[in-house]
């Protein structure tokens, strides 16, 4: 990695040449999909006043050329209505532009939390990587990159959260974390409403878990054998259902009837037994 970014930095021996803007085309590995237009703005002041200092790298394409690295200065020159800007020509494979691309962003904070996922993604992709491989490749550990890949997963209303800034990459792991997304998105909507930090976000995440968890169904107490001989025997005496229940100092007995005729029968019983 350390070799390959030291050639984005201009050698003394370095061909410096002016090329036109209208040759120039965008990186097509580039994941920054945004670029601060304020930035933009800014650093065209500068270049309005002391020029293009430092050139930007390009490859030659099949028509004009690639910009490996300085997109920025590209626009911003475009903007004060530059026609040429100096470059150096340089040789590069297409896994090499786009390892580039990803590394100098991730390097500069300039992408989102979606961004990078979504750049990863596509180099594993197109150069059939592991993430062990890529984690090597961009200075990362294989945690690091299965994080962000997860991401991925997420509802697009809450992606766009991501990429907006209004929910960070601890909100999104958080959420990636819930199964449902239905639920995922009505926290989301919650964090983005009140203003949650990761922390609340993610106690409200364990309080939907505890609530989702099936209570232990309690297994019924085991019956004393003398209660369900003598509820037996009592069932037999009455021809009637009986139920003993017993307390810890005292118990009852409940025989059941069936209408009028039944309960002067069982009143009948009792009185034979008083």
């Amino acid at each position: 990695m350390d070799a390959l970014f030291s050639t984005l930095s201009v050698q003394e021996d370095d061909k410096i040449v002016e090329i036109p803007l209208s040759q120039l085309r965008p990186n097509p590995y580039q994941p920054r999909k945004t670029f601060d237009e304020e930035a933009i703005r800014e650093l065209a002041d500068s270049i309005r006043e002391h020029g293009v200092i430092q050139p930007i790298i390009v490859r030659e394409a099949l028509r004009g050329y690639e910009i490996i690295a300085g997109e920025r200065r590209f626009r911003a020159s475009q903007l004060v209505g530059k026609e040429t800007i100096p470059a150096v020509v340089r040789t590069y494979t297409d896994q090499q532009v786009m390892e580039i691309a990803l590394i100098e962003n991730v390097q500069r904070e300039d992408l989102n939390a979606i961004e990078v996922a979504a750049a990863y993604q596509s180099i594993m992709t197109q150069f059939s990587l592991t993430q062990e491989e890529l984690a090597q490749k961009v200075g990362k550990s294989r945690s690091h990159i299965a994080n962000f890949l997860r991401l991925l997963s997420l509802p697009d209303e809450i992606k766009e959260h991501v990429s907006r800034g209004t929910l960070s990459m601890g909100h999104a792991r958080a959420l990636a974390g819930v199964k449902d997304d239905a639920k995922k998105k009505e926290l989301a909507r919650q964090a983005v409403k009140y203003g949650w930090n990761v922390r609340e976000l993610e106690q409200a995440v364990q309080n939907l878990a505890q609530a989702a968890k099936p209570r232990a169904k309690q297994k019924p107490a085991k019956r004393d054998p003398y209660l369900e001989e003598a509820e037996r025997w009592l069932r037999e005496k009455f021809r009637t259902t009986v139920k003993i229940k017993a307390g810890r100092d005292k118990g009852k007995i409940e025989l059941s009837y069936f209408g009028k005729d039944d309960l002067e029968r069982l009143l009948e019983m009792l009185k034979a037994l008083a």
